[in-house]
């Protein structure tokens, strides 16, 4: 009798352990969410965890006006997706990744997501008792949730009966203690042995949809609580969730012997693992609900997706927190395409200098190495993308037309392929060209036009790309060295530039934009700066003087 006492006590204390560790946990949970809000996210990337964050995106891919991966790669857009993922699940990192790759042309789509992002920038409470929700579902750090629900076709239902054996073998393995020991004995430690050895061998080739199939759970009792919250504003999507979730409900029974549904584990759990280990319950388990989810795999990727897009939402509510400044975008489907920014800046630099255009034609941008080319018109371009995906600009006013984004860029060369730098380049340059049409107006950025050939080719072949480019339903913004371009194309293309002054022996750049051509040079002063010898700077400015005056180079004589 006082063993049956001091167990049943150790069965109560760890209980009500259990349950204080929970309740504490759940403190630090809420007290990590509101001190994260409003800051970069800290999470860690690995190039694994970025595959499987892509997966739900390549379901939805469209070619013709996604940001492709030459844009994506140009802009730093990983960078940028990294500074917005406050998300709190696997849901909402995929489904936050696939929006950044979809800029929207629906207006009224766009103000539903603003609508959103403002209720849980104004709500506290209720954001916060969603996000301790959806962290409940917790991340997977190599998995992508939407795959592996979509694999599921190609995954056999196997027979149970080999497990059902394992598993009664070892209960009438401890049975025969009571007749014959030995042979009791001998029996456990075989089927001990035996349904360790079988288990891991089965879970290894299943594993990864186990943890899926955890996930599932997780997702389904995160949507039964949301409905819980009752919150008015988000009734649409609840009910959408709500219906999706009736025809799971025999795939949650008798779940629990699947996987914990706490991503953090728990007490009963860890008890269920040896239960598992040794009778196989998480597998048996595992066949009768595969069958399920493949007859509601839609429902299923519509549970994904609606709560993927809250979470995305009040990540974007958390990057609107994060910035110093921001307005919403006024975009319109407008006959011409223009764009109009007032003090636009970077979210990735530190104390970034604002700059302002607004044109309805193409314009080149020109100015001195480091001067702020390439940056202020990779900041145009994000912020391009972030008007129509986020409906967000990083500036105090963003007007601008509907656009399909692209830009050509950072490029190199291609070693697998045996291309050179400007075989790459031209076939970048003509996947624009080949995108432009009547239908939706095409916003691009190009950085360096042909810079992998000699300078007269350069000049000749880039100058009619552009006129190209402009006399189409696109608007261009190019940064270039080559002041002729300036002066070809003056009648299709604006002029800005970048300047800089000398100030002891110092470049200084103020990197702010300004109207018109650059007319200053600074290359060789750049080499005189360095320590370069008096000799190579004084023939190289007399030999860009004589250049000026008679428009050919001289010959070295040695």
């Amino acid at each position: 009798m006082d063993y049956i006492v001091i167990i049943v006590g150790i069965v109560i204390s760890l209980i009500v352990w259990s349950l204080i560790s929970e309740r504490k946990q759940k403190a630090r949970l809420r007290q990590g969410i509101i001190n994260e809000w409003g800051q970069i996210p800290q999470e860690e990337y690995t190039s694994e965890k970025f595959e499987s964050i892509k997966e739900f995106y390549k379901s939805r891919q469209d070619d013709r006006y996604d940001v492709d991966d030459i844009t994506w790669n140009d802009l730093d857009m990983d960078e940028i997706y990294m500074l917005i993922n406050n998300t709190q699940s696997s849901l909402g990192e995929e489904y936050l990744f696939s929006l950044l790759k979809k800029p929207s042309f629906s207006d009224e789509e766009l103000k539903e997501r603003d609508r959103l992002i403002r209720f849980f920038l104004g709500n506290e409470d209720k954001r916060i008792a969603l996000q301790l929700l959806l962290r409940k579902m917790g991340k997977l750090t190599h998995i992508s949730v939407y795959k592996y629900i979509n694999l599921l076709d190609n995954h056999k239902i196997e027979s149970n009966i080999p497990h059902y054996f394992m598993a009664f073998g070892l209960i009438i393995s401890f049975g025969l203690l009571f007749i014959n020991p030995a042979l009791g004995a001998v029996l456990i430690l075989v089927f001990f042995a035996n349904n360790i050895y079988q288990y891991y061998q089965k879970k290894a080739v299943i594993e990864n949809y186990l943890t899926v199939f955890a996930y599932i759970l997780r997702l389904l009792q995160c949507s039964q609580d949301i409905e819980k919250l009752g919150l008015s504003e988000i009734k649409a999507y609840t009910e959408n969730l709500k219906n999706d979730r009736e025809a799971f409900k025999s795939f949650k029974t008798g779940s629990i012997v699947l996987s914990s549904q706490n991503p953090n584990g728990n007490l009963i759990d860890a008890i269920l693992d040896y239960g598992r280990m040794l009778f196989h319950i998480d597998l048996i388990k595992f066949n009768s609900m595969l069958s399920i989810l493949n007859k509601n795999r839609d429902g299923l990727n519509r549970l994904f997706t609606n709560i993927g897009f809250l979470d995305s939402m009040i990540a974007i509510a958390s990057f609107r927190k994060y910035l110093d400044y921001y307005c919403e975008p006024e975009l319109s489907k407008s006959s011409k395409p223009m764009i109009s920014v007032e003090d636009l800046y970077h979210p990735l630099l530190e104390n970034p200098i604002p700059n302002s255009i607004s044109q309805d034609s193409s314009a080149l941008i020109t100015g001195s190495n480091a001067s702020g080319k390439s940056t202020f018109i990779k900041t145009l371009a994000i912020n391009a993308i972030l008007a129509q995906t986020t409906y967000i600009s990083i500036s105090r006013r963003y007007k601008a037309s509907y656009f399909a984004i692209f830009s050509s860029m950072a490029l190199r060369d291609n070693i697998f392929s045996n291309e050179s730098y400007y075989i790459v380049e031209i076939k970048s340059l003509k996947r624009i060209l080949d995108h432009a049409n009547d239908e939706v107006p095409l916003l691009c950025f190009i950085d360096e036009v042909l810079r992998g050939t000699n300078t007269l080719e350069r000049i000749a072949a880039s100058s009619r790309i552009l006129s190209s480019l402009a006399s189409k339903n696109t608007l261009v913004f190019a940064a270039t060295h080559d002041i002729e371009l300036t002066h070809i194309l003056e009648e299709s293309y604006s002029n800005y530039h970048f300047q800089e002054h000398i100030c002891d022996n110092k470049i200084l750049f103020d990197y702010k934009l300004h109207s018109g051509r650059a007319v200053s040079r600074n290359a060789i002063k750049l080499l005189e700066l360095l320590g370069y010898s008096n000799d190579i700077i004084k023939d190289a400015e007399q030999a860009v003087d004589e250049f000026l005056q008679d428009g050919e180079w001289k010959v070295i004589h040695k």
